[in-house]
C-alpha cells in the first residue's frame, strides 16, 4: 500500500484522517499487524521534551529616534548577539550575564541566562534592554536604556540550530568526586546514571532513515506551528545502527524555526542546571505520514528496542576517549536501575517522557480538528552514505597558503 502526503492531508481536510501517537502505534502493531494497521491508519504524531541547548531567538527590536545602530546589547543582563544589522539581535539559550560566568566555582549560581530570557519574552514580561553603539551619521545614537517586551517587537522567532537529538548517551560518573555536567550532577562512583530522550516517542527514532522528516517539515515547537529549516548542527547519520534500525548513540539532529509570538511558556522553559549553566528546554513534535508499511514499521519502535551508550562523563566524555561501560535499552533506563561494572545503578531522565504524551496528544487532535496540516520536505536530511558526519576540532599550527 502507498499514500501521498495530498491524499492524507485531504483526509485531514474532510476529518477523516486516523491519527495515533507513536506509543499508541505499538500496541496496535502488536494486536493488528502491520498489513492490517497500514490500512487504517494516516498518521503518527511523535514529540519529546527536554534540554536543547543549541537554542535561541532573532528578535528585532525596531528603530529608535534618533536612530541607532547596536553594537552590543543586554536583555535583562544578558548579552545578545548584534553583528547583524542596525536593530536585530540573536540571543541564545545558553548565554549567561556577564556577572555570572561559567568559570564561577560555585554550583549555585546559573540561576538566570538566555533560556530564561526567552521564556519571559513569550510570558509577556517585560524585558529590561541595554545598548551600546559607536555612532554613524546615519545612526548617530550611541546609547539605550529601556524596557520591552514581545508585543513591542517586529519579530521574534526561535531559531534553533541543534534540536531532537537522534539518540544519546546515558551519563555515569566513575571517579571519586561529584562532577556537574550538561547531563545533570553525576554521582561519585557510579552513583546515579542519568539519560535524555523520549525514547519511543521521540521524532527520529520513528523515522530513523529520514524517509519522512527534511527540510520543510511542518512541526509542532513550542505551542505554535514551525519548520525544520535544515539538518542540525553536528547531524551524523552514519552512526552505528542496532538490528532494528535505531543508531546506538548521537546521530541525527534538526534545526527548527518558528514563531515566538505564538508559542506557551508552559513548552518553552529557561532551565538552570547546577554547576553547569543554563539552558532552554524545548517541546516539539513531529507528524510522520503513514506513506507505506515500511515507515509504519519504524514508528512502531518500542523501548525495548532502543539502545543508547554508557558514558563516563568523570573521564572518557571529557577527554573524548573512545568506547563506552555498556549499551542499554529505554527499556531499562525507565525501569529505574540498570547494571553499570556489575553495580546496580539507579537512573533519571533530563527530558520528561509524560510532556512528551501530552505533546503528542496535543499534535493528534490538531491534526484531527484539521489545524495542522502535513507537508513534504523539499529536501530530506543527509542520509546513511553520505560525507556528513560529526568531526571533532583539529588544533594545529597555521598553514600558509
Amino acid at each position: 500500500m502507498q499514500r501521498t502526503y495530498e491524499e492524507i492531508n485531504e483526509r485531514i481536510k474532510n476529518g477523516e484522517a486516523v491519527v495515533m501517537t507513536a506509543e499508541e502505534i505499538i500496541d496496535l502493531v502488536n494486536e493488528e499487524s502491520l498489513e492490517k494497521t497500514v490500512k487504517e491508519v494516516d498518521v503518527v504524531t511523535t514529540a519529546t521534551f527536554g534540554p536543547m541547548c543549541s537554542s535561541g531567538a532573532f528578535i528585532n527590536v525596531g528603530h529608535t529616534k534618533p536612530k541607532m545602530k547596536i553594537q552590543k546589547a543586554w536583555l535583562n543582563g544578558v548579552p545578545a548577539y548584534c553583528g547583524i544589522a542596525a536593530v536585530d539581535m540573536y540571543i541564545g539559550a545558553t548565554e549567561l550575564p556577564e556577572n555570572d560566568s561559567a568559570n564561577n566555582p560555585h554550583p549555585g549560581r546559573f540561576s538566570y541566562g538566555g533560556g530564561h530570557v526567552i521564556q519571559d519574552l513569550i510570558s509577556g514580561k517585560d524585558i529590561h534592554l541595554r545598548a551600546i553603539a559607536y555612532g554613524t551619521d546615519c545612526y548617530p545614537r550611541k546609547e539605550l536604556d529601556t524596557w520591552i517586551n514581545i508585543d513591542d517587537l517586529n519579530e521574534a522567532y526561535l531559531c534553533n540550530p541543534r534540536n531532537c537529538y537522534q539518540n544519546y548517551n546515558v551519563a555515569v560518573n566513575t571517579t571519586d568526586r561529584t562532577i556537574y555536567t550538561y547531563m545533570g550532577v553525576l554521582k561519585p562512583n557510579l552513583g546515579n546514571a542519568n539519560y535524555c530522550s523520549a525514547g519511543q516517542l521521540s521524532p527520529l527514532l520513528n523515522d530513523p532513515f529520514y524517509k519522512t522528516i527534511g527540510t520543510g517539515t511542518r512541526i509542532w515547537i513550542g505551542g505554535a506551528q514551525g519548520y525544520v529549516y535544515w539538518q542540525g548542527t553536528q547531524h551524523s547519520p552514519n552512526e552505528k545502527r542496532n538490528e532494528y534500525g535505531v543508531p546506538v548513540g548521537g546521530a541525527g539532529t534538526l534545526a527548527v524555526v518558528g514563531n515566538l509570538k505564538e508559542m506557551n511558556p508552559d513548552y518553552v522553559v529557561g532551565t538552570s542546571l547546577l554547576g553547569y549553566g543554563v539552558n532552554l528546554t524545548m517541546g516539539i513534535g513531529i507528524p510522520i505520514p503513514i506513506l507505506n508499511e515500511e515507515i509504519l514499521k519504524y514508528t512502531a519502535v518500542s523501548d525495548a528496542e532502543i539502545q543508547a551508550p554508557i558514558v563516563d562523563y568523570g573521564d572518557a566524555y571529557p577527554n573524548f576517549k573512545k568506547g563506552n561501560l555498556g549499551i542499554v535499552s529505554y527499556e531499562e533506563l525507565k525501569s529505574g536501575m540498570i547494571t553499570v561494572k556489575g553495580k546496580d545503578v539507579p537512573t533519571a531522565g533530563m527530558s520528561s517522557y509524560p510532556k512528551a504524551v501530552e505533546i503528542a496528544e496535543i499534535l493528534k487532535k490538531e491534526i484531527e480538528k484539521g489545524e495542522f496540516l502535513l507537508s513534504k520536505p523539499v529536501q530530506l536530511l543527509p542520509q546513511a552514505g553520505s560525507d556528513t558526519q560529526f568531526r571533532s576540532l583539529k588544533i594545529r599550527k597555521r598553514v600558509r597558503r
